[in-house]
């Protein structure tokens, strides 16, 4: 069989499973994931193989600009404790247990290596929880704390799996040359991060036809990881603020025709990077499962069990003692001070800990190790391992935890969108205030039809209107979306309200167009 029909072959297979997962209700990565265990047992299955340099650029800078696009800084304040806890101290935890755990069981395997281990299989994956969390409806403070962990736990896992080939590689460099590096290399990030949207900004407008501005969007994210790992920065971190800078921008100054379109082909983009990412990473698998001999598969297949518990463990066993020192603290306050302090639920402790499935950032830390890496085949094996195995064995449980669990839902976002449409209306209808025309008319009785039933069914969408692309409700629609920017620069709504909203004005906005 050819390459090209192999590719074909396996992007038909990655879109037949990915179906059966959503009608079964697990994440779409978990049959990805059993699918990439299969192909590495494959009869005169192809050899590809990728620069390990490539392996982070190709597989995570889009992936992460993607997911930090849609983050929303007010609720990534708002949840700051419970985030950078889980940010720095889950990860930090697990990577020390399981940098211990594998050094016990390989006394001759450098520190290093276990270290960088540990940071490979520290960081739970986006996709593969939001993939689930989608499915139900949880309160909206664990989506955002679960949304906020999973965009910046790459960051610190990778500084540190960063810090450790490193210290590999320079054999004789003390931690403390390392340590005094790392807030430069913080700094210097969020400072690139941010010139880089500046220029994106300044750039990106000059070209409009969809096509090549949905191209120069995949090369600005390349390009920016490439020159901040040219720079000695952080890849993860520059491309987090690039994308969030953006976020802030962006929007006002892109029209629907563009933004519609850019959307697909993003997520197109990133389904087809998860699959690539089990593809490569089965395929690696074959040929190293093949060459080693039944004790030494045996002892990596232990090895790769007891890391998968020891991650699974460590997330919940630190979600405990989080619980537990923040209600003893809260405690020892005032009961005045008290009532001011949000305190999580046992419930929502469980989720949150059961939201650890492992996924691509994984698969491409792994995969972006250098050949001579000492032990890279138990990495590589490892880190395929405890992905299965978590996006197995949590994956397929977590929505039926959920529903057992009966979180008790709220319409926050709702009352949000609600609010919003509101006012993006009553922009619309005063932009049109005063004129007589027969065409106002009609728009202003459509529009005050729009509000009564926001008003009436704060849940339901707004279908657009049939009535002929004219200038008049351009106007209207650049109006109502002035409103809901103004509304979400000044954090009365979150993003995930104004997104919501955004894509009914784009819909209108492609109407008016004709």
């Amino acid at each position: 069989m050819t390459t090209f029909e192999w590719i074909i072959g396996l992007l038909l297979a990655s879109v037949i499973l990915s179906a059966l997962a959503r009608r079964l209700g697990v994440p779409y990565p978990t049959f990805l994931a059993v699918g990439g265990a299969l192909l590495a047992f494959v009869p005169a299955s192809p050899f590809w193989t990728l620069d390990p340099k490539l392996a982070l650029a190709l597989f995570v800078a889009p992936v992460l600009l993607d997911a930090a696009y849609d983050t929303s800084l007010r609720d990534l304040r708002a949840n700051w404790l419970p985030i950078s806890t889980l940010v720095i101290a889950a990860v930090g935890a697990t990577t020390v247990i399981v940098a211990v755990l594998v050094h016990h069981l390989l006394p001759d395997m450098p520190w290093p290596a276990a270290i960088a281990l540990g940071a490979i299989v520290a960081p739970p994956d986006a996709a593969a929880a939001t993939a689930v969390l989608r499915q139900v409806n949880l309160p909206y403070r664990i989506m955002k704390i679960l949304e906020g962990e999973s965009l910046l736990n790459d960051a610190s896992a990778l500084l540190i799996y960063r810090i450790a080939v490193a210290a590999w590689a320079a054999q004789h460099l003390s931690w403390s040359e390392f340590s005094s590096s790392i807030a430069l290399v913080l700094v210097g990030s969020v400072v690139a991060g941010h010139l880089f949207a500046k220029f994106w900004m300044f750039a990106a407008p000059r070209f409009e036809d969809a096509p090549s501005a949905i191209i120069l969007q995949f090369v600005g994210a390349f390009t920016v990881w490439i020159v901040a790992e040219r720079l000695g920065l952080s890849g993860i971190l520059t491309i987090v603020v690039y994308a969030i800078a953006l976020a802030q921008f962006v929007p006002a100054r892109t029209s629907a025709r563009l933004r519609v379109p850019s959307y697909a082909v993003w997520d197109t983009a990133v389904f087809i990077l998860n699959v690539l990412a089990f593809i490569m990473i089965g395929l690696q698998l074959g040929p190293i499962w093949s060459r080693l001999d039944d004790a030494v598969r045996w002892q990596y297949s232990e090895i790769a069990g007891l890391v998968l518990a020891a991650v699974i463990l460590a997330r919940i066993g630190w979600i405990a003692i989080y619980q537990v020192t923040l209600r003893t603290l809260a405690a020892l306050r005032p009961a005045r001070a008290r009532e001011t302090i949000k305190l999580p639920s046992p419930k929502s402790g469980i989720v949150i800990a059961w939201c650890g499935m492992r996924g691509i950032v994984t698969l491409a830390s792994a995969f972006a190790l250098p050949e001579s890496f000492p032990y890279r085949d138990l990495i590589l094996l490892t880190a395929f391992g405890v992905v299965l195995g978590s996006l197995v064995i949590q994956g397929v449980t977590l929505r039926p935890l959920i529903v057992a669990l009966d979180l008790k839902q709220d319409n926050f976002v709702a009352g949000e969108v609600a609010r919003a449409r509101g006012a993006a209306y009553r922009a619309a209808l005063e932009e049109i205030d005063g004129d007589p025309s027969e065409e106002a008319e009609l728009l202003r009785l459509e529009y005050r039809g729009v509000l009564l039933q926001a008003e009436g069914d704060p849940d339901g969408a707004i279908t657009s209107s049939e009535l002929p692309a004219d200038p008049l409700r351009r106007r209207a629609i650049a109006a109502a979306r002035n409103a809901i920017l103004k509304l979400r620069q000044s954090e009365a709504i979150g993003d995930d309200a104004f997104h919501q909203i955004e894509e009914e004005l784009d819909r209108a906005e492609l109407g008016a167009n004709g």
